[in-house]
């Protein structure tokens, strides 16, 4: 099967306050995405004012940022059990997990909800011990949530690592402190496999979410599976036994905060 090197694919899982916007806030900035730093802040994955009000995420959010030779996709994941279907669709967008916990809190019930989803599809899990500078931090306690959800033995192997979201750090080994994200980054592109591409057979998107622009109108978000697709072409939308015939007229790819128009998907 072909595969595509330059992509990884991965959602992140996070509760509420345990350092999910900060640390996607500083993969932006240490990837050269913000030029202007008052661009960053709370600005990527708490979007929605439903969202902000009840301090939960209802509708997956996407960026994404290059870091090397490789474009790395982020899918933010709804961290409600309410919203299991939600959480089925990101999942199926996706290659990896990077689980983020609380170095204090450990991992609450929302956390556990889709992680379980993620180890049901067997998909790899990158493991973030977030907010280590806290006194009462006691990252051990947090590796004991794989054991206590019953994953198989070979998903025990996976990488840990421990950050400080609000610096921008990351290391492997408490007692080595981190100078940035690089070790973060080098084990999301190390882990988490390459998504498969075929871009010779017919075109194939999985359809996650839809999205709506006032200029465009309604955006279908989702995953391409096989072949290219280009503005002006024909396709089928394909529901149950439902068939009806579109046409595409822009494509545009998530990188950073912004929608990027492209002349071509694959």
């Amino acid at each position: 099967m072909r595969t595509r090197p330059d992509v990884r694919n991965i959602a992140i899982v996070a509760h509420v306050d345990h350092g999910k916007t900060t640390l996607v806030d500083a993969m932006l900035r240490q990837a050269g995405v913000f030029r202007d730093p008052s661009q960053a802040g709370d600005l990527v994955m708490d979007s929605n004012p439903i969202e902000r009000e009840r301090g939960i995420t209802i509708l997956a959010k996407n960026t994404g940022i290059g870091w090397g030779d490789v474009k790395v996709n982020i899918v933010d994941t709804p961290g409600h059990a309410d919203f299991g279907g939600e959480v089925e669709r990101v999942l199926q967008m996706v290659n990896g997990v990077l689980l983020l916990v609380d170095a204090a809190e450990g991992p609450l019930p929302q956390t556990r909800f889709v992680l379980r989803k993620a180890l049901e599809q067997d998909l790899p899990v990158v493991t973030v011990i977030n907010k280590i500078d806290r006194k009462d931090a006691r990252p051990a306690e947090v590796l004991a949530l794989f054991i206590d959800i019953g994953c198989a033995d070979h998903q025990l192997d996976f990488p840990v690592l421990y950050t400080n979201a609000r610096a921008g750090t990351a290391t492997k080994d408490l007692d080595v402190p981190g100078g940035d994200l690089r070790p973060l980054m080098d084990a999301i592109i190390e882990h988490i496999p390459e998504p498969p591409g075929d871009d010779t057979g017919p075109f194939q998107m999985l359809v996650s979410n839809i999205d709506h622009n006032e200029y465009v109108g309604r955006i279908a978000v989702g995953r391409i599976f096989r072949g290219v697709v280009r503005p002006g072409d024909p396709i089928v939308r394909i529901r149950g036994e439902q068939r009806t015939q579109h046409r595409v007229t822009k494509i545009f790819e998530f990188y950073g905060l912004q929608r990027r128009e492209l002349s071509e998907a694959r």
